[in-house]
């Protein structure tokens, strides 16, 4: 018999019986025999699945099918992920319309600094560079943007901060509400800003200058408005003029501000209360928690039955004290009190043993040694010394440690606020900072170096704390946050910002190596401009490899010797 050919392919059979469907999928194929088309079945495949069956009907059509590695080509690859969950998360606060109701150029620009600070902050010069390596530029438009378009931008936006302010007021203040107010600081590195002054430094950055900013919120901790001060302004000196905003510039009349003990002074609460619709919570100072107790207003053994109650004093006419307890915190501190004073006998003893070695003499030499760490950790109130010629001896100061011990712990909050509106845990609720509120900032950086680009730059800022909200992060009155302000740092050839100047990455025509300015390395790196002798009088032969010039070295303090010839 000749051999059977013909093209093979998939027949489905559909058929019913008894209210039931099936479905047969056969692989067959077609011949002729004496001028009669004839079918022959080469084998069933309904019991494959039906995707497979598929794609054998369409391969026996014709089509081809190869591995998806082989069918596409990688040219270009960028993250995208991240980028698409920022743009998502500002789409839906509305930030856009928030920030300019039509769209314009300057409009994206400001949207994609948010967007990349969030991300990756950087320096704007670093920012034009690195969105690049994202889908971010392309998704904002901006990728023809440089950096003096995103400076241009900021001076926009800072032009529009009454207007985004306001619109911020009417979303999330109301009549009658909480208004959080804090005042936090970011330090300086530069000399060109009229703001940044020497004051006190929530960073622990000493002898730098810095830039303080107060910031309004409502009681989930969502900013509404920013204001920027210079860096030796007090506390309590930016309090009322930002109520007197909330009135002018929201039209806000009735409010109950919220702000810690160091914000809200006597002077500030004498002038709410002459303001009618104006209430406050704030917290007595330990001064005044001392004084309740002499007076005997307050009495501890109240707290064995309870960790909260109100009180009253005639010291604070129309208020409301209540007092809390925390068992928990009162541990603490009585273990770093302990472990400070410890510490500071340490170092009693170290100049104690010299003394009775008779390594240092005299009262004043031996005052002058112990004056330089007896306020270390500031116990020095707690240590009665005795110095003298050729003796150094201490005691701890029991009545002054059982005062603050008695204070542990305890702290009474301060409000104006009647108790048929907010009874008083919910006072507390609303005074103390809950989980999280203090680390909704702990990171951000202000990259500006003109005055007038301070403001905008902490604008951009307060979008952190807004993704801290849409996070679930808990809701946060603003507290001291670590934070900086670089100025003409990371605009050289890094993307990354950096924190040398922009001279350190040029070279001279020669092709040495320029030394960095001085001012612009970190303190504790800076060098005798006398270091310089060794690079330019000295063979490398007479130096330590690797090693640096230090005060004292004799290769430093030597005189140049205009005769000198390296060996060979």
């Amino acid at each position: 018999m000749p051999a059977r050919s013909g093209t093979a392919h998939v027949v489905t059979t559909i058929r019913k019986y008894k209210d039931r469907v099936y479905r047969t999928h056969l692989l067959r194929r077609s011949y002729r025999e004496g001028g009669t088309v004839k079918n022959e079945t080469l084998g069933n495949l309904s019991h494959l699945p039906e995707s497979l069956i598929e794609i054998i009907r369409r391969s026996l059509q014709g089509e081809t099918f190869v591995p998806l590695a082989q069918a596409f080509e990688i040219t270009r690859s960028r993250p995208h992920g991240h980028v698409q969950a920022v743009a998502t998360a500002m789409q839906r606060l509305g930030l856009a319309s928030l920030i300019a109701a039509k769209p314009c150029r300057e409009r994206e620009q400001v949207l994609a600094m948010i967007a990349s600070r969030i991300v990756a902050p950087h320096t704007k010069l670093a920012t034009t560079r690195w969105w690049h390596t994202t889908t971010l530029a392309d998704d904002f438009g901006v990728a023809d943007a440089n950096e003096d378009d995103l400076y241009a931008a900021m001076d926009w936006l800072l032009e529009r901060q009454d207007t985004i302010q306001k619109k911020l007021a009417s979303r999330h203040l109301c009549d009658g509400g909480l208004v959080l107010y804090d005042l936090s600081s970011s330090y300086f590195e530069g000399t060109t800003c009229a703001l940044a002054k020497l004051g006190y430094n929530r960073d622990g950055k000493k002898g730098l200058l810095q830039v303080n900013y107060g910031l309004l919120t409502d009681a989930r901790g969502c900013p509404v408005a920013v204001s920027v001060h210079e860096g030796n302004t007090a506390d309590s000196r930016t309090f009322m003029p930002a109520v007197h905003k909330l009135r002018e510039d929201f039209g806000i009349e009735r409010m109950v501000m919220v702000g810690d003990r160091g914000m809200v002074s006597q002077k500030a609460i004498d002038e709410m209360r002459e303001a009618d619709g104006i209430g406050w919570i704030t917290a007595l100072k330990s001064a005044s928690i001392r004084a309740l107790l002499e007076q005997g207003h307050l009495q501890m053994d109240l707290f064995d039955e309870r960790n909260l109650l109100e009180l009253s004093s005639p010291d604070y006419p129309g208020e409301r004290l209540v007092a809390c307890r925390n068992e928990a915190l009162a541990r603490l501190r009585a273990h770093k009190r302990e472990e400070l004073l410890t510490a500071t006998e340490r170092n009693l003893e170290k100049i104690k043993t010299r003394v009775d070695a008779g390594k240092l003499n005299g009262q004043d030499a031996i005052g002058v040694r112990v004056g330089k760490i007896i306020n270390q950790y500031k116990v020095a109130k707690h240590f009665d010394l005795n110095i003298a010629d050729a003796a150094l001896s201490w005691a701890r100061k029991q009545d002054s440690l059982a005062r603050e011990a008695a204070l542990d712990g305890l702290y009474i909050v301060r409000t104006s606020v009647p108790a048929t509106q907010m009874d008083a845990p919910e006072c507390v609720r609303n005074y103390k900072p809950p989980q999280g509120r203090s680390g909704a900032r702990a990171h951000l950086l202000v990259h500006a170096r003109l005055l007038r680009r301070v403001a905008p730059a902490r604008g951009l800022a307060r979008v952190d704390v807004r993704r801290y909200r849409a996070a679930g992060q808990g809701h946060a009155r603003p507290r001291g946050a670590s934070q900086a302000i670089r100025v003409g740092t990371g605009q050289g050839r890094y993307p990354l910002p950096q924190r040398r100047h922009a001279s350190t990455q040029l070279r001279h025509l020669d092709g040495r190596a320029r030394q960095p300015r001085a001012q612009h390395l970190p303190h504790t790196k800076r060098r005798p401009r006398r270091a310089h002798f060794r690079a330019h009088h000295h063979s490398r032969a007479h130096t330590r490899a690797g090693s640096r010039a230090r005060p004292g070295d004799p290769l430093v303090d030597r005189k140049p010797n205009p005769d000198f010839k390296p060996s060979a």
